[in-house]
């Protein structure tokens, strides 16, 4: 039972991750482009750990952990580009 579990969200996720790619194609302004960014990352930090439940390998969920941190930090960065057109003060 947990494996059709394990495929639904994998097809999900799947799914969410074209339509982060098609926002991020044509999101009409920057900032559409920026959440939609963000967004997938956050779909790739989920599918990473569902490979981790899938596998049961522990490895996966730090390096879940660690694409969290960069992406919330490439975020940051992002719109602190877009509002100031500097990154460093």
């Amino acid at each position: 039972m947990i494996e059709a579990a394990i495929l639904y969200a994998f097809a999900c996720l799947a799914l969410a991750l074209a339509l982060n790619l098609w926002r991020l194609l044509k999101g009409p302004t920057t900032g559409d482009r920026i959440v939609a960014l963000d967004t997938m990352v956050i779909n790739t930090i989920a599918l990473i750990v569902l490979f981790g439940i899938a596998f049961e390998s522990q490895i996966y969920f730090e390096a879940a952990l660690l694409l969290a941190m960069v992406g919330f930090i490439g975020t940051v960065a992002y719109c602190k580009f877009m509002l100031r057109g500097d990154i460093v003060e």
